[in-house]
């Protein structure tokens, strides 16, 4: 009997140990990944629209980004086990365990001539082109980035510079965003005077109703009417009538034209807090975006941020407003904002 009961103590010690030598590290990843994940994702969603609505009261924004992420886990077992047999048996087993998770996460404040002159920098010519070749729609795209194409003037809200915008950039976006959709419309690198440049070119003949659009295009840029093929270069106007000459926004801009369409609380504008902005006029198009707001937290908020005594945020069933929020935090993720060692490393050492 007493080697009965002293295989059954060793076998539980026995198994006890073993489970405790099993890692504990494999089962975080899963875990880790995601939440983290999620936690950068939501925090980053919400600098930025906090940086839209203080941009819209004049306010300074800030940039504070996540460089590293170190998480640790300990887990320490402690095991006694004494038994003795006489007259009397008398066996013990006892038990202790001390769990610990010590995340440490390292911010960077985003700052510097660099990192200004980046936000301040127009949106290279080659990069709008790209992203219309990738299928971004040529009205969304060129409402947001292009602040002059051909001496036709885009729309900007900013009261600092605002300018209400030419009828026929609309007219403009909306054709081409048509030829494009038909396939009429294509972008091409080829070198011209020894150097490589980016060229538009139009298909013709897929239909009377592109054929007209591209017309349309033709006769609002101004451009030659024989030619198929036009070189795309930076600046408010073209040198000739075989060129398409695109005026480009900065990302600082970018957030200036979007923070117009924040709908602030009409008290704050009646009490000099920020100012009203005029809204697209004979444009016939949707806004951009949309941020409401109000006193009260929205139940169901795509991302929600509180700005002094109210609430801000983007519906989460509003659909367009979320791609034009998507799309402004990829063309900033697209942009160099100073020195940095890359993404955010996460480090999980675990015992």
């Amino acid at each position: 009997m007493k080697n009965i009961r002293l295989n059954v103590i060793i076998t539980t010690l026995l198994v006890i140990l073993l489970t405790g030598c099993a890692g504990i590290g494999p089962g975080t990843i899963a875990r880790d990944q995601f939440d983290y994940v999620g936690a950068l994702s939501d925090s980053w969603k919400k600098q930025m629209l906090l940086n839209l609505i203080k941009i819209r009261y004049a306010d300074a924004p800030m940039f504070l980004e996540v460089s590293s992420i170190i998480n640790q886990y300990e887990v320490e077992r402690e095991i006694n086990l004494s038994a003795t047999w006489s007259n009397i048996d008398s066996q013990t087993v006892g038990g202790s365990g001390k769990y610990s998770d010590r995340p440490t996460i390292t911010y960077n404040l985003l700052t510097g001539e660099k990192f200004f002159l980046n936000l301040m920098t127009p949106i290279p010519i080659n990069g709008l082109m790209l992203l219309m070749q990738a299928g971004y729609p040529t009205d969304i795209l060129f409402r947001i980035v292009v602040q002059t194409i051909n001496g036709v003037d885009n729309r900007f809200g900013p009261k600092i510079m605002e300018r209400s915008g030419d009828p026929r950039f609309y007219r403009l976006v909306e054709a081409m965003q048509r030829v494009q959709k038909s396939g009429g419309l294509g972008i091409q690198v080829k070198p011209i005077d020894k150097k490589e440049a980016i060229v538009i070119f139009f298909r013709q003949r897929i239909g009377d109703e592109i054929d007209r659009d591209i017309s349309t295009i033709r006769q609002i840029l101004g451009l030659n009417p024989d030619t198929q093929e036009f070189r795309v270069v930076y600046g408010a106007f073209a040198a000739d009538d075989q060129k398409i000459a695109v005026l480009t926004r900065s990302i600082l801009q970018i957030m200036m034209e979007l923070a117009s369409y924040i709908e602030v609380p009409e008290k704050d504008i009646n009490e000099g807090r920020t100012v009203a902005v005029a809204n697209e006029n004979g444009s016939g198009l949707s806004p951009l975006m949309r941020i409401r707001s109000d006193t009260s937290r929205p139940e169901e908020a795509f991302v929600v941020v509180q700005y002094r005594n109210n609430w801000f945020w983007i519906d989460d069933t509003d659909f367009a407003s979320k791609r034009m929020f998507l799309f402004l935090m990829l063309l900033i993720s697209l942009t160099d904002t100073g020195d940095k060692t890359g993404a955010p490393i996460v480090t999980v050492p675990t015992n």
